[in-house]
């Protein structure tokens, strides 16, 4: 069997002497993993840098085999990004729950493209911040966890929406949150008007919301006990001062 795609580099590890084995989302296939003969060479490790975007070629005998890739780099990132920490860490981030959520072989066209265009801000260094957040609320949209934000869970107003219940994962206003503030999760107001810029707080805030989703709904729902590591780091770096 054969086939031919796109797709961006979500993880990479060495396999024998020169081997690697990628683990990569596809624009048209989902999530695939499969074997690239001297991909860890010396000649040709810079082009398997996480976030890089390739050309690829699959082959293996059966579909449900690991199969050999030829692989050419269209685009690195990492590079861009090396001597900025933050950015860094969100590229890390992304990559990591793309692996330990999405399961293998099934199609993602929509999340393809939203990552992409997240991988080219953060190697643009231009506004990722807000992208990364809106990208998570499009992640538990696309794994079946999607927030409702469009309106107040109480009272259908589209007024004030300051907060979301960690119960139904929908806005509320700040009126008919008022009484359980203490219970429920904040919702910064850029993620609901688009191009709105955020504030370090509020980018805390967004991290916190999408956070406590994809840790109480969305890994549980896929079995896993907690969130990659990588995704941890990146909400203690946005919260902290600077």
């Amino acid at each position: 069997m054969e086939w031919r795609d796109e797709g961006l580099l979500i993880g990479a590890a060495r396999h024998g002497e020169s081997g690697l084995i990628v683990d990569v989302l596809t624009k048209e296939r989902g999530r695939r993993r499969g074997l690239v003969r001297g991909g860890a060479s010396s000649r040709r490790a810079a082009e398997f840098q996480i976030g890089a975007q390739l050309t690829l070629r699959w082959r293996a005998r059966l579909e449900t085999q690991l199969g050999v890739f030829e692989a050419e780099a269209l685009r690195a990132r990492a590079g861009f990004i090396l001597d900025d920490p933050e950015a860094l860490a969100a590229l890390s981030a992304a990559a990591a729950l793309i692996a330990a959520l999405i399961p293998e072989r099934e199609p993602q066209p929509r999340l393809y493209a939203l990552s992409l265009a997240l991988f080219d801000a953060l190697a643009a260094r231009r506004d990722w911040p807000e992208a990364y957040a809106a990208w998570e609320l499009a992640l538990l949209e696309e794994l079946g966890y999607g927030l409702d934000l469009s309106a107040c869970a109480a009272t259908g107003g589209t007024q004030e929406l300051i907060y979301v219940s960690p119960r139904s994962g929908r806005a509320v206003s700040r009126d008919a949150g008022a009484p359980y503030e203490d219970k429920l999760l904040r919702l910064p107001g850029f993620l609901t008007l688009e191009g709105a810029p955020a504030t370090r707080a509020e980018l805390a805030e967004a991290l916190t919301l999408t956070g406590f989703f994809l840790e109480r709904w969305a890994a549980p729902g896929l079995g896993l006990s907690a969130l990659p590591p990588a995704r941890a780091r990146l909400a203690r770096l946005l919260a902290a001062p600077r």
